[in-house]
């Protein structure tokens, strides 16, 4: 494919959508509708971005027995789904503050401990340019709600069997499904 051009077409306050054009192989145009976090894109280095845009927590408890599980209505499906902690990266942030700064938000727990910090990866690749880290560790303290009213999060810590048992019956994030698919086994 070659790249043409990415035109605006609707700015969200969160997202924007963009019409990105290519020529095919056959030399014919191929039109390719995506969103962003960022609000302006016009050329294929601002396309595949800089930095990441979020961090998703993968925190055991102090053990390393149980792995942190947020059950979450998520607004787009408008449903209860399984997914990591993980939030937007602020202005002057690095990756792990963030994870400790929205881990206490969502959950109330400390990331006290930092084992990795895996590289850079889009969040939903098919439709988003928005890039995410994933901030590995551990977590302690005691659960309370989010701190965010428009956030609806009931977070726990899940053994092997219990996450074996989850993955069958309730819906995930597909990152979180297939980690806690290899993290279970």
């Amino acid at each position: 494919m070659k790249f043409k051009e990415i035109t605006k077409r609707e700015e969200g306050k969160y997202i924007t959508r963009f019409d990105i054009s290519y020529e095919t192989t056959d030399s014919k145009e191929k039109i390719y509708e995506m969103i962003s976090r960022k609000k302006n894109l016009s050329t294929l280095e601002q396309l595949r971005g800089e930095r990441a845009d979020a961090v998703v927590i993968i925190a055991t408890d102090e053990s390393g027995e149980k792995i942190l599980l947020n059950r979450e209505f998520r607004l787009a499906v408008g449903d209860w789904v399984y997914n990591f902690p993980a939030g937007l990266i602020d202005p002057g942030e690095n990756p792990i503050e963030s994870a400790k700064r929205e881990l206490w938000e969502e959950t109330g727990l400390e990331l006290y401990e930092i084992e990795d910090q895996i590289g850079e990866s889009y969040s939903a690749v098919g439709f988003s340019n928005e890039m995410n880290v994933c901030i590995v560790g551990r977590a302690r303290g005691e659960f309370r709600q989010s701190t965010s009213t428009v956030e609806e999060i009931e977070a726990g810590w899940f053994s092997k069997q219990e996450v074996k048992e989850l993955l069958k019956k309730y819906r995930f994030a597909a990152r979180t499904q297939a980690y806690c698919y290899l993290w279970a086994k």
